[in-house]
């Protein structure tokens, strides 16, 4: 079983993502189980994900990272013990910190594969996301295995390959890669990166 953790700010395309990489492993064949973390007490992705056929296990009201971190291990262990999935995908909250997620995941001495932290980063927002919280920002993408820029069918002239210049600077050794989630651009190189 391999975990599979996305990172990013609000807004910046993880749903989307996650419902992509379910349906690329479904198709071949792999049990996929999902783990959303809201932010606030209605789940709006946990529905979207029902509303697709996937079912989700959430944890509302608080950060996984950290408050619920106890919860996100339960969880796991559980869906480990009643659906043995080949894959986990975990969507935290837009504030948490996907490189703790993976070390409370992996205390649980679930899965047998690598496990893989995905950043995301939303090319229309980047500019104003590095004024207001490049710390935080910085901080939410240390540790990812590699980071997609995404919306690339939205971007403006020049506004990828800044983000693409700014990132690998401060990420030399990740890959950063520019996608669209909505359209499919660029995400066989995520999927060659997965397997």
């Amino acid at each position: 079983m391999r975990i599979i953790i996305l990172g990013g700010f609000l807004g910046s395309g993880k749903t989307s993502l996650l419902i992509r990489l379910a349906a690329q492993f479904t198709e071949k064949g792999q049990n996929v189980a999902i783990i959303v973390n809201e932010s606030g007490s209605s789940g709006v992705d946990g529905e979207t994900l029902k509303q697709r056929g996937y079912d989700s296990y959430e944890l509302p009201e608080g950060c996984i990272c950290c408050t619920l971190a106890g919860s996100l291990q339960d969880t796991i262990r559980q869906i480990e013990k009643e659906r043995s999935p080949d894959v986990i995908i975990i969507e935290p909250t837009g504030l948490a910190m996907p490189g703790k997620v993976k070390e409370m995941a992996e205390q649980t001495g679930a899965g047998e594969e690598k496990d893989i932290v995905i950043g995301i980063a939303d090319v229309q927002r980047f500019k104003d996301l590095i004024k207001k919280r490049e710390g935080f920002f910085v901080e939410q993408m240390k540790g990812s295995d590699f980071i997609l820029i995404n919306k690339s069918d939205l971007a403006g002239p020049g506004d990828m390959e800044s983000a693409m210049a700014w990132l690998s600077e401060r990420f030399p050794e990740t890959e950063v890669i520019p996608v669209s989630v909505k359209t499919g651009e660029n995400l066989g190189r995520v999927y060659e990166l997965m397997a």
